[in-house]
Order: structure tokens, then sequence, then C-alpha cells
């Protein structure tokens, strides 16, 4: 499955909005509404590295993929909007198999 920066791009991209759900949906609730703050603590340290990766690998796809530089911000930018990242796996899963036929 990575094989190619393609899906590398796609599979970073799921793991970092999962990561974002995590801590938009279930740690900040638990700091907020039952006064665990660790949780916030430790979900948002590792969605920060994994965001991190995310920046990396984006900036790798676009050099390995070639796509341009407005690609790349978009790809950036819908890692701040909760299920971004889903929705541009589904088009680039299309985009994929459109190339592919």
């Amino acid at each position: 499955m990575l094989k190619n920066a393609l899906n590398q791009f796609r599979f970073m991209g799921i793991i970092e909005g999962g990561s974002l759900l995590l801590l938009l949906f279930i740690a900040m609730p638990l700091k907020y509404f039952f006064g665990m703050p660790e949780v916030v603590s430790v979900v948002g340290a590792v969605h920060g590295g994994l965001f991190t990766v995310y920046v990396l690998i984006t900036i790798y796809a676009t050099f390995a993929v070639r796509w341009p530089f407005r690609f790349t911000v978009g790809a950036i930018a819908v890692a701040f909007i909760p299920f971004g990242n889903f929705v541009l796996d589904r088009k680039l899963e299309n985009w994929k198999q459109m190339k592919a036929a």
C-alpha cells in the first residue's frame, strides 16, 4: 500500500485526520466536561507530532507527484478542518482511478 508517495501521503492524511478528531471530539470534552486536562496534553502532543510528519510527507509528495504549489497549500489547509483529510483522501482516490483509466 505504501509503495509510492501518493499512497504514503494518503495514509498519513488519514492518520493525522484521525488524531485531530480524537483531539477535538474525545480529548477536549474530557478536559472541559470531566476535568481531565492531561488527556489533551497527551493527545495534543501526539497530534502535533503527526501533523509535523504530515507536512513533511506533503512536501515530499509535492515533489514526487509533481503537484502544483496550490495543491500543497490546500493539502496543508485541510488538516485544520475536521474531516478535511478524509474528504481530500476521497478526492485523491477518484483522481488516482481517473489517472489509471
